[in-house]
C-alpha cells in the first residue's frame, strides 16, 4: 500500500515509518519539523513534504500527487501543560489540521485514516481501571479535549463519505528518538537528566500511575491497523500501572543513576492513575505489547547515550 505518514519526522511517526517500509509498504512523510527532525526520516520514504497540516492547499497537493490509500496521522501538539496555556492553538492544529487532512482524503479517494489518540488523556480520571474503550469520555486538559474532538470528526467522515478509519488511543509511550527537551514523556525527561547528572523533578507524590508502553510496540500497532475491517477505536495499552517512582527506579538502574529524586507540587491537569484495557486490539489486531518495561528502559537509556 501507499501510506501517508503525517509527523513522519517525529518520535512517534518515525517509527510508525519504519515499521510500515519494513513490510514492504510504499511511504510518503509530511512534517513541519517543529518537533520533529531530519535525523530521524528513514532514507526509504518515497517523499518527503516539510508542511504544517494546516496549510489545506499544500495537503491537497500531496494527495493529487501521491493518492494515498491510507494515512497514519501521528501530527499534532502533544503537550499536556502547554496546552493548559495555549487551548486555542492547540484546538487550532489538532483539530482544525485534522479536518484539512480528512478533507484532502475524501477528495482524493483515501481508503483508511489511522489516527494517533490518546489514551492518557482523553478518558481524564478514570471510572475504573483498566480503563476500556467504552470508558466515559472527561478530558481534564486541552490536549485530550483537542485529540478526542478528532474521534468525532472521523465518525462523520465515515457516516458521510465512506472513509473508513482507526482510533488508536496510545497510553505514555517512550522509546529512542524521544526529545527531553521537546514534546517530551517523562521517561525521556528523566533519562535525559540522569544521563546528565542532573537533579529529577518528580511532581506530586509520584504514586500517580501510568500505562508505560514502548514505541515499537505503538508502531506495530499502526501497522496492524491497516488490517482493521471496517471502523474501529482500539487502547493500545499493557493493561499494567506503574508508579513514577518505580519507573524512576528501574531507569536509575538503567543509567547508574546516583542521586535520589527531587518532589515538587504536583500539576494542574494530572490524573492520578490510569491505564489501558487493550484486549480488543488483541482479539481483532493480534495487538499485545513485547517489550518489558525493565528492557524498554534499558533500550532507551542506550539510545540516549
Amino acid at each position: 500500500m501507499r501510506i501517508l505518514v503525517t509527523g513522519g519526522a517525529g518520535f512517534i511517526g518515525s517509527h510508525v515509518t519504519d515499521v510500515m517500509l519494513a513490510a514492504g509498504h510504499e511511504v510518503i512523510v509530511v512534517d513541519n519539523l517543529s518537533s520533529g527532525k531530519r535525523a530521524n526520516l528513514n532514507p526509504q520514504v518515497s517523499a518527503f513534504y516539510e508542511l504544517d497540516i494546516l496549510d489545506a492547499d499544500g495537503l491537497q497537493q500531496v494527495f493529487a500527487a501521491h493518492r494515498p490509500h491510507a494515512v497514519s496521522h501521528q501530527a499534532a501538539l502533544a503537550n499536556v501543560r502547554e496546552s493548559l496555556h495555549e487551548p486555542a492553538r492547540y484546538a487550532e492544529v489538532n483539530l482544525l489540521g485534522s479536518i484539512n487532512l480528512l478533507e484532502a482524503a475524501r477528495r482524493h479517494d483515501c481508503q483508511r485514516i489511522i489516527y494517533a489518540s490518546t489514551g492518557g488523556a482523553c478518558y481524564g480520571e478514570p471510572l475504573f481501571v483498566p480503563v476500556t474503550e467504552d470508558h466515559p469520555i472527561n478530558p481534564l486538559d486541552p490536549y485530550g479535549a483537542s485529540k478526542h474532538a478528532v474521534e468525532h470528526y472521523l465518525y462523520l467522515y465515515q457516516h458521510n463519505y465512506g472513509l473508513a478509519y482507526t482510533i488508536l488511543r496510545y497510553p505514555n509511550v517512550y522509546g529512542p528518538r524521544q526529545d527531553p527537551l521537546g514534546e517530551a514523556g517523562v521517561i525521556a525527561i528523566f533519562t535525559g537528566a540522569m544521563l546528565a547528572g542532573r537533579e529529577v523533578t518528580i511532581n506530586g507524590s509520584g504514586e500517580q500511575v501510568r500505562d508505560f508502553v514502548y514505541v515499537g510496540d505503538i508502531a506495530r500497532g499502526n501497522l496492524l491497523a491497516l488490517q482493521t475491517p471496517g471502523s474501529a477505536i482500539y487502547n493500545l495499552g499493557s493493561a499494567v500501572g506503574t508508579s513514577v517512582n518505580t519507573m524512576f527506579a528501574e531507569l536509575q538502574g538503567a543509567t547508574q543513576y546516583p542521586l535520589a529524586p527531587h518532589y515538587g507540587p504536583a500539576k494542574l491537569g494530572e490524573v492520578s492513575r490510569t491505564y489501558l484495557d487493550a484486549s480488543q486490539a488483541r482479539r481483532d489486531l493480534g495487538w499485545e505489547p513485547r517489550m518489558s518495561l525493565h528492557d524498554g528502559l534499558r533500550l532507551t537509556a542506550d539510545s540516549f547515550r
